[in-house]
């Protein structure tokens, strides 16, 4: 059982009350009656009820977190992140992932202003333009992390997609690939569709085009997604040199169909992937990637959620809308080589 205030009350003689006005530094206290109350409730093992606080200052001191799932790599050093600003100022967070199920989404969401969460922090998942506004009408702080439509939205942290796109793709035209491949997820809905924009965007500036089946979508994002999306490359009367893949995980499938099916990499076939998870430093060979600022955007995001309550706080009026475009880097690894001649 918890130890409460009226366990306190009892080791220490004194009333209910005198042991609240202690542990809140009510002046009205002795310092050395709430030194010795204090002492008592750390003996015990007292912690406040955050609950119970909410109620008394109508402050939680939580964000909510929600993410589409908790298994997916991207989103550990973006909740660092954010963890690391929150906590900081005293914030504490709650997490909760949506599965991709908009139903599940809008009850997560519910419970976090139930629960009183004092902003709300949305990572990569789909939200329409009439949940947000439903949502901005609890009067919670609310920014978006690589939204589907970042500008749709009043205040947004996104990813600059076409750029990091056309970097990857220059690279490999540099190393003079002409035959190049686009792997996308299709459940991906904006992040996919600029990433396969800035990859034709820089085939047209280099005056390049490849075929349509050169470009493919697959229903997923994973590493089993990049493994079946592989065979429609393979299966084509000329394959391409390189293959562009919407992100690391898709490429980790990309890599292992390709030692399955005896091809060489980077001698035969280079890949690329996208975001620069742990795992990509440490496939073989390692993966060119493109290098997302990942704990940056949590960070910034978690700033931008802080910033909206301290102006809240004071009473000053709502801020005007906020949309911050990040860039990351190529990093250039050993999955990448100039095309067999």
């Amino acid at each position: 059982m918890p130890v409460t205030i009226k366990d306190i009350a009892k080791q220490a003689r004194v009333s209910h009350s005198t042991v609240s006005r202690a542990l809140h530094g009510s002046s009205l206290i002795s310092d050395l009656t709430a030194e010795r109350i204090r002492q008592t409730a750390r003996e015990l093992g007292y912690l406040p009820s955050a609950a119970a606080r909410t109620l008394k200052t109508n402050h939680s001191q939580a964000l909510g977190v929600l993410i589409r799932k908790v298994d997916d790599p991207f989103f550990g050093d973006i909740l660092q992140g954010i963890e690391e600003v929150a906590q900081a100022s005293g914030y504490s967070l709650f997490m909760a992932a949506s599965q991709h199920t908009p139903e599940r989404e809008q009850a997560i969401l519910q419970a976090m202003v139930e629960r009183r969460v004092e902003g709300i922090i949305i990572c990569s998942t789909p939200v329409s333009l009439d949940q947000s506004r439903q949502l901005a009408r609890f009067g919670v702080p609310i920014v978006y992390i690589n939204n589907q439509a970042a500008e749709e939205y009043r205040y947004s942290i996104y990813h600059d997609d076409v750029d990091g796109s056309r970097q990857v793709t220059r690279h490999l035209i540099g190393l003079g690939h002409r035959r190049i491949g686009y792997l996308g997820n299709s459940t991906a809905g904006r992040s996919t569709l600029d990433r396969l924009s800035g990859f034709q965007q820089e085939l047209k500036a280099s005056g390049l085009s490849i075929p349509e089946t050169y470009i493919h979508q697959v229903p997923g994002g994973g590493p089993d997604e990049g493994l079946s999306g592989l065979s429609h490359f393979l299966d084509l009367p000329e394959r391409p040199t390189a293959l562009i893949c919407y992100n690391d995980m898709l490429a980790i499938g990309v890599l292992k169909g390709l030692k399955q099916a005896g091809i060489r990499v980077p001698q035969e076939l280079s890949v690329t992937g996208f975001d620069n998870i742990l795992f990509s430093a440490y496939t073989n060979p390692p993966l060119t990637t493109f290098d997302q600022p990942k704990q940056y955007i949590g960070a910034e995001a978690a700033r931008l959620v802080l910033g909206l309550l301290k102006a809240d706080s004071l009473g000053n009026a709502p801020c005007e809308p906020e949309i911050r475009r990040l860039r990351g880097k190529l990093l250039v690894r050993d999955t990448t080589a100039a095309p067999a001649l």
